[in-house]
């Protein structure tokens, strides 16, 4: 079904600097090329795709879904074919009626405001008539459960509901080999199941999936057969056998994360609330409203440790991106108060004492230069602990380059350095290590222990029970305190 015969491939700037949005189409392998890529994939293989973060797996899905050369240039050797036809030479239209692709980021893919528009839109590009398009819509509506999330805004949902959307709008179309970058990175732990069932049933029905991905745990019985990559080469190959006899330790000690079920205990205990007192702060009355009158955040009380790291977990839509927001006092309708070692602190004052890492760092990026980004975080400048802090996260390398010119994985770490050296006392993290490989979970994890140990107080939201298990202390469920 696809052949990559000989490809090697160097984006046009050399340094793989790309158009578009961080995990969608403006994604980019960290040094921006491919190197004598040899890879077939039969008709109806289950094919997972896996290597650090910038090993070039979402290029070579670019070159499978022929972005590349059509929408990015560069240097292109070898051969790639796609059903008997080459990509090179046909239009992207045409290879859209084969190959359908979940970027990482869904924002960067949506065509329409509404959901269900956005299911239509493939449909309606591909001609297809007006019965067949409803009768596809409601047949993937029903099979994936999407019925809350119909008519709705997409400029209103979570990042994980917006990541089902992406999954429905390529599931509507029918076509006959399917491309997923970093699926799961947004998604909570009753979604990947749907994920993974929705998986399970395009492999039954003898789809051609390919999924690039680093939460190995949810596909590893899925798949024929895995592919590392590393700096843009296949480091090694497993069929299915060969990954029926690895272990976890065998994966981790390769850069993968754990093979095993991640959605059990991480064996962090629960925060259970007592009396006030010094070694928590106070959250009361925490309220958000949306413009249409929705209310997404009702928190009467919540007492959160001071100097620990706190994961803060539930479903995809239960509020917990605007419990951060609401927390550091971002938007003129949220509401509440913290108090803090005696003093009552509202919204304003907030903005000055709390830094937060955005689930999609695009919107805290604003610097021509990394370094500059962490410059313009720090109380002052300070350059020398500046290039220490990149150092520490491995973006030495990247400190002069444009921010958007990097990985969605590379500008994660370069949100984390900015929130490091703002020297903040609260720290906030909303999913910090989505999109990231084994290593630099790790290196996440350990970066928070870090901050703890010197007075920080850190909040995570995440669904990664890795991470939980790593670093966190204590772990609250949101749907508990939030009373909606």
């Amino acid at each position: 079904m696809i052949e990559l015969n000989n490809i090697s491939f160097t984006y046009k700037t050399g340094e793989g600097t790309e158009r578009g949005a961080a995990g969608g189409i403006g994604e980019k392998s960290s040094n921006g090329s491919l190197t004598n890529i040899n890879l077939k994939i039969k008709d109806g293989e289950f094919l997972l795709l896996t290597g650090g973060s910038g090993c070039g797996k979402t290029t070579v899905l670019r070159l499978i879904n022929g972005l590349i050369p059509n929408f990015f240039e560069g240097n292109l050797q070898g051969e790639i074919l796609v059903d008997g036809k080459s990509i090179s030479n046909s239009e992207l239209n045409d290879t859209a009626k084969t190959v359908s692709t979940v970027f990482q980021n869904p924002r960067s893919q949506f065509f329409n405001v509404d959901t269900t528009s956005e299911l239509a839109f493939a449909c309606e590009n591909q001609g297809m008539d007006q019965k067949e398009i409803l009768q596809r819509i409601n047949q993937t509506v029903t099979e994936m459960q999407l019925e809350p999330l119909m008519n709705r805004s997409l400029f209103e949902l979570s990042g994980g509901q917006k990541q089902k959307i992406a999954c429905a709008s390529v599931a509507v179309t029918g076509n006959k080999i399917i491309l997923l970058d970093e699926p799961s990175a947004n998604l909570d732990n009753k979604s990947v199941e749907g994920l993974r069932q929705l998986l399970k049933k395009w492999k039954s029905e003898g789809k051609t999936i390919i999924v690039a991905e680093h939460r190995l745990s949810y596909l590893w019985d899925l798949a024929d057969r895995t592919v590392v990559l590393k700096d843009g080469i296949i480091l090694w190959e497993f069929d299915r056998k060969k990954m029926d006899s690895l272990s976890e330790e065998e994966l981790h000690e390769m850069g993968l994360r754990t093979n095993k079920d991640c959605h059990e205990a991480s064996g962090v205990p629960e925060h259970v609330e007592g009396p006030h007192n010094t070694n928590t702060f106070l959250l009361q009355n925490f309220r958000y409203k949306y413009r249409n009158g929705y209310q997404a955040l009702n928190i009467p009380q919540m007492e959160i440790p001071i100097g620990q790291i706190t994961a803060i977990t539930g479903n995809n839509g239960e509020g917990k991106t605007t419990f951060l927001n609401c927390l550091c006092g971002l938007g003129s309708r949220s509401k509440g108060t913290l108090t803090l070692r005696g003093k009552t602190c509202k919204r304003r004052a907030r903005q000055k004492q709390i830094f937060l890492v955005m689930q999609d760092v695009n919107h805290q990026l604003f610097a021509e230069t990394v370094i500059d980004e962490i410059l313009i975080s720090q109380k002052e400048e300070n350059e020398d602990e500046a290039l220490m802090i990149l150092k520490s996260l491995d973006l030495l390398e990247f400190a002069y380059r444009h921010p958007q010119s990097l990985s969605g994985g590379q500008k994660q770490r370069v949100a984390v350095a900015c929130a490091i050296a703002s020297c903040r006392e609260i720290l906030l993290f909303d999913e910090p290590t989505s999109g990231l490989d084994y290593t630099h979970m790790l290196q996440i994890g350990q970066i928070l222990k870090d901050l703890k140990a010197i007075g920080r107080t850190i909040i995570v939201v995440t669904h990664d029970r890795e991470l939980i298990k790593e670093c966190c202390d204590t772990e609250i469920e949101l749907k508990q305190y939030n009373k909606i």
